[in-house]
């Protein structure tokens, strides 16, 4: 096993700005979005998923890369969790009675949550490795 460079500064706090970035922005779109309460919490519930289930995919792959045991049933169920919350969000922003800025809006704040989420824990385990905690 090659020992892993350790994420530069930068780079962790570039990945802890977009994560709070795209959560802030999600979130607050919520806040102040003319919707049900139940619509609201569809949104909430499908960008915490997103978050658990992009993070757990990135680390079952990396898991794999390294040659640490990785069942398959998980491996998949990884995969299949991150589609389908990306799945749940398109289909509830193509049925939702906003405006397509909105829909956009919504789109790119998860997407970036997404994104930073995985990159916020790959920081962290390389952080680990490399022997500083993050």
């Amino acid at each position: 096993m090659n020992p892993q460079p350790q994420p530069s500064n930068a780079f962790i706090a570039a990945s802890w700005v977009a994560l709070l970035a795209g959560l802030a922005a999600f979130i607050i779109g919520l806040w102040n979005a003319a919707m049900p309460l139940n619509e609201k919490g569809y949104y909430f519930t499908v960008l915490m998923y997103g978050l658990f289930s992009a993070i757990s995919l990135q680390k079952s792959v990396r898991d794999r890369l390294e040659g640490i045991p990785v069942t398959n049933i998980y491996y998949g169920l990884s995969w299949f969790s991150t589609v389908l919350c990306i799945l749940l969000l398109t289909v509830g922003l193509w049925n939702a009675t906003l405006t397509l800025s909105e829909k956009g809006f919504y789109a790119m704040s998860f997407l970036l949550s997404m994104f930073a989420a995985i990159a916020v824990q790959k920081n962290t385990r390389d952080s680990q490795r490399s022997g500083v905690a993050q």
